[in-house]
Order: C-alpha cells, then structure tokens, then sequence
C-alpha cells in the first residue's frame, strides 16, 4: 500500500490523539492519505532533535520512499464501539483505584475485613457499618466510598451498553465465537473483536507478535539473546488474555455458563473451541510441572490463546 501511495503521490500523518477526522476529510476531497504507525517510522539513532518541522520532512522522505507502515484505518460505526470499550476500560480503573482507597484508609485506621470475598453486598453492609471519630477521617472515608459506588453505577452502565452492542451488530459473529473460550466472557469477547477488528490481516503466527506477547530479542553472529515480551501493540486486548488465560488453569469441565454461549455458535466453532480449551489446560499443567514461573506460564498460555482466537474468527462454517 505504502508503495502505491508513494508512487500516485499522497499525503502522511502520524496516527494520534486526533484521531481519523483528517485522514477521513482528506479521502473524501479524493486524496490519497497514509496514517502512519508512530512506533514503526524509521528514525536516525543519531537524530536527538525533534520539532514539528523537522518530522514532516521525515514523513514526506518515508513516503517517498515507501517506507510508512500505516495502520489500520476503522470506520466510523468501529471507531465508536472502540470508543465504548475503553471508556468502560478508563471506568475499571478509576473503580479499581477508588477500592484501593477506600481498602487502604480503613486498613490505616485498623478496620480489617475477615468476611472472605471483598466488595459483594456482605462486604458493602460491613462497610456501611464502619464509624469513624474524627471528623476528617469520616469525611474522607464517605468521599471514598461514593467514588466506589458511582464508579460502579457507570461501569455497569457501559456494561448494559457493550452487551446490547455484542448481540446486535458487526461483532456479534465473532464475540460469540470467541466466546466459546473459557475465561472469554461476552465482555472480553467483545473487546478482543473491537480492538482488533479486521482477523483476516494477521495469522495464527502473527497474532502474538502483533499483541506484544512474542519474547523480545537482541542477537548477534551465533549468541542468541532473548528477554521479556515486547509488550508492543494493543495493551488493552494484551491485558483482556492474560486475564484470560489464567481461568485455564483449573481442571477442564464444560459447565452451564460455557455449555449457554456454545449453544449460540456453529457446531464447528464448538468443537474447535473445546479442543483449544483441552489443549490451553494440557499446556498449562505443562509448563507447572517444568516449574516455569506463574508470569512466564501465563503470558505463554495467552500467547496460544491468541491464536485459538484468531482460528476461531476466521474460521469458515
């Protein structure tokens, strides 16, 4: 594309907080417009001034040359499910953070919680009951607390939001596809198709270096050097499978909740999925009985994991 573009003539710009207005303005007057991976530009190592000027002449050189890797362009229905779900992304923040608080203050002031599981309807009503004699302390325990319960009323607000996207719209397919995983659940389903859109462009081998989850590499001559992952990408979709992968851990038994979202997919589908949950279980007991580190077995797993989605969305039924 890039080579095509250089040789018809066109225009360049890095991708940004901007977003596509520009590169869609652009099109539609009938110019060709290249939006440009920021991470992927060739840079001299040399080169320690930058000015706005200065990466224009840089952008129109890679241009010329055919050296841009742009990225991939969404409409305008795509860029605004993306926008839905890292909204309710920025929201799980804010909630964890505002938890946080509200966990730290009371352990501060001695008032530690020995109910079991924190932040369900028991927790709430313990936390109801917690007094405070100073003044200040109340006053900042009761601005905590609120912050928990709003962020939660706009989270399950967005949730509401993408579930009604995920059963009627250009995602359904392959969110129910995806979610035939265990550990995929509509939520997670729905993000890995929105964040990643188009299946067709990568492979099952190119699936994890695209998401970051490939390790990283410094060789030279006949010494091979690897470190962590690169952590390149798309951190949202690479968080949503380490997540993921972790509910592959305990032993493999389909239940009720897997058995209902199966139900909704293409027989072949099911049974592709089944196998890639066996195979997912079967390579994590593998990697514990090597004594792998739970951070190494994880990021291994979600990196096949990527792959059982990618073959499940573009599979053919």
């Amino acid at each position: 594309m890039a080579e095509e573009a250089a040789r018809a003539g066109a225009v360049a710009y890095e991708a940004g907080p901007t977003g596509y207005g520009l590169y869609r303005a652009l099109t539609a007057a009938g110019i060709d417009c290249l939006v440009a991976a920021p991470s992927k530009l060739i840079r001299p190592a040399g080169d320690r001034v930058k000015t706005d000027s200065r990466d224009a002449v840089l952008l129109a050189r890679l241009l010329r040359m055919g050296e841009i890797v742009p990225v991939v362009v969404p409409t305008v229905a795509q860029e605004s499910a993306r926008d839905l779900v890292r909204a309710r992304e920025d929201v799980r923040g804010e909630l964890m953070r505002a938890r946080h608080r509200v966990g730290k203050l009371l352990l501060r002031h001695g008032h530690v919680y020995s109910g079991g599981a924190t932040w369900n309807s028991v927790h709430d009503a313990w936390l109801r009951r917690v007094r405070f004699e100073q003044a200040g302390t109340r006053a900042a325990f009761e601005n905590a607390y609120e912050s928990v319960q709003l962020a939660t009323t706009r989270r399950d607000r967005l949730d509401a939001a993408i579930a009604a996207m995920a059963g009627d719209s250009e995602y359904t397919d392959v969110t129910r596809r995806l979610a035939c995983l265990r550990g995929i659940a509509t939520l997670t389903a729905f993000s890995l198709a929105v964040e990643i859109g188009d299946w067709h462009r990568l492979t099952g081998g190119t699936i994890g270096s695209y998401l970051g989850l490939v390790p990283s590499e410094h060789s030279t001559g006949e010494k091979r050097s690897q470190g962590g992952v690169t952590k390149t990408g798309n951190s949202h979709a690479r968080r949503l499978l380490i997540e993921s992968a972790w509910h592959h851990k305990p032993r493999y038994s389909p239940g009720k909740t897997i058995l209902d979202r199966w139900a909704l997919a293409p027989a072949p589908v099911v049974a592709r999925a089944d196998a890639g949950n066996r195979r997912l279980h079967h390579r994590w007991v593998q990697l514990e009985t090597r004594k792998k580190k739970h951070t190494i077995t994880t990021t291994a797993v979600a990196r096949e994991l990527a792959g059982w989605c990618w073959s499940l969305a573009v599979m053919q039924t």
